[in-house]
């Protein structure tokens, strides 16, 4: 699930000029580690250096959208990682809605890219199983997105 056809993707030519923008929050630390780490190692195998590369923290999932915002036009693509876990309360709605609006109006706008790697779960284990588990590791496939996104080729219609 989170294998990917390198041969898909723009050579190292090209990714090596880019730069990428990863964007943290701490909170379920133990899983949004694991998926930060997936997207960093896949952009590294990639052909983009650390230089080209900006990792960031944020407290939380809602703090995401801000941290987005104040990237945009200063990186090729930009993902989002997070993880929310429904618990008793309405509290997830409200993460996810906010954090899931956020990052559809910063995409609106048609400036740069902005990935949503945010894993909305019902528990832990799903977390697990999506962070390096047998669902493989949603961070690989946001750093995988942010390429295809970052190198979208729009033509434009002819009259």
């Amino acid at each position: 699930m989170s294998k990917y056809d390198a041969s898909k993707l723009p050579g190292a030519d090209v990714l090596a000029h880019q730069h990428y923008a990863i964007i943290v929050a701490d909170w379920n630390a133990e899983i949004t580690y694991k998926l930060s780490n997936g997207a960093l190692h896949t952009l590294h195998k990639c052909g983009i250096d650390d230089n080209h590369i900006r990792v960031i923290h944020v407290p939380g999932t809602v703090e995401l959208t801000y941290a987005a915002a104040r990237c945009m036009d200063k990186y090729d693509a930009i993902i989002v990682i997070g993880c929310v876990i429904r618990g008793d309360t309405p509290h997830f709605d409200y993460v996810c809605q906010s954090v899931t609006q956020g990052v559809t109006l910063l995409n609106a706008q048609g400036k740069t890219p902005v990935v949503f790697s945010v894993l909305t779960v019902d528990d832990k284990e799903q977390a697990k199983e999506r962070a390096d588990g047998k669902l493989g590791n949603k961070g690989v496939e946001g750093a995988v997105t942010a390429i295809r996104m970052a190198n979208l080729n729009i033509k434009s219609r002819k009259s």
